[in-house]
């Protein structure tokens, strides 16, 4: 199983974390959010020389713009642990993005929470749990009634890998998959896992979309081209998130190539955003995130044929602190 990331400056390095602390390329940051620092900082601090925002703890107060008319808002987000994001604001956030659907990863829950700042929110909560105590952990919440719910991936031969990993729910129109993608680990220890889970990842969402489109977010634990992350030559296949295996399963999912019946899928970010250096994850070590340090792994991938009901697609960038994530948030046209 692969190691998860944790939530103190105290811990050991992760394997999606940059290898060294040195410079990063310039991101530019989008301006989404209108926030109150809990500090009072000098102009320096505001971001960093990366354009970054190098907020070290959620903002007090959280104002976004209002969606857009007519459209379902879905957010993703690592909260690299639920106990711990409650205590660092993670209900100020929710109550701020107000989503229709909120997918959250890495909750290190040992069993269903009953947080009435979510059980009022969302009537449809579904988690899946990993066997191991706080350790891994997915859930999406709804405010809209599914058909199904399943926690499992067909064909996978290790049901202990899956649990605590995967939420699919089944509505009208669409499947949402929520996932917490396997980690290729510390010197790519687990890689064969993560390869082994992307074969069968790859066949069950491109089966899922053969019956109705398919919207697949969540921390998906690759950063899929040099873009995506700071530091990418310095990682090049040493670095779990980014080997030549792990990007070409990507690339695969999205087009799996003129011979092949199966249908294509979007990077929703990258296609509004097709010039930007943004991310969405910033280890908690070697100050990355004022360094512009990062690696864009939480994401939005969609069936194509419906990527025009798309109507926004941003990271959060200004909240950080409850987690080393921030949230992703997609708003798009029609039913689910």
């Amino acid at each position: 199983m692969a190691p998860e990331r944790g939530s103190s400056s105290k811990r050991k390095h992760s394997p999606s974390e940059p290898a060294d602390g040195s410079e990063s390329s310039q991101p530019r940051a989008s301006k989404k959010v209108k926030v109150k620092a809990k500090a009072k900082a000098s102009p320096e601090d505001v971001t960093s020389a990366s354009a970054q925002p190098t907020n070290k703890v959620l903002p007090v107060h959280i104002q976004f713009a209002p969606r857009v008319p007519g459209t379902l808002r879905i957010a993703t987000w690592n909260i690299c642990g639920l106990a711990a994001a409650t205590k660092k604001g993670f209900k100020y956030y929710v109550e701020a993005e107000d989503p229709d659907i909120l997918v959250l990863t890495e909750t290190k829950v040992n069993n269903d929470p009953v947080d009435p700042a979510l059980t009022n929110r969302f009537p449809y909560r579904h988690w899946s749990i990993a066997d191991k105590k706080s350790y891994s952990g997915t859930a999406i919440l709804s405010k809209h009634k599914p058909l199904s719910m399943s926690t499992t991936l067909p064909g996978h031969p290790d049901p202990s890998l899956v649990k605590g990993r995967i939420v699919t729910l089944e509505f009208e129109h669409c499947y949402v998959i929520g996932t917490y993608v396997v980690n290729a680990g510390a010197d790519l220890k687990t890689l064969d896992a993560k390869k082994e889970w992307n074969v069968h990842f790859e066949a069950y969402i491109h089966d899922l979309d053969k019956k109705k489109p398919v919207i697949w977010t969540g921390d998906l634990n690759v950063a899929p081209a040099e873009m995506d992350l700071a530091n990418a030559k310095r990682n090049w296949n040493k670095t779990a998130g980014y080997t030549e295996a792990e990007t070409t399963a990507f690339a695969h999912i999205l087009d799996p190539g003129t011979d092949s019946d199966e249908g294509k899928f979007v990077d929703v970010w990258r296609r509004f955003h097709p010039e930007d250096r943004h991310y969405t994850y910033f280890s908690y070590r070697f100050n990355c995130r004022a360094k512009g340090i990062g690696w864009r792994i939480d994401m939005f991938v969609l069936s194509e044929r419906m990527v025009d009901r798309v109507r926004l697609c941003e990271i959060r960038s200004d909240i950080y602190g409850a987690s080393d994530h921030c949230p992703v948030v997609l708003e798009i046209e029609g039913e689910l």
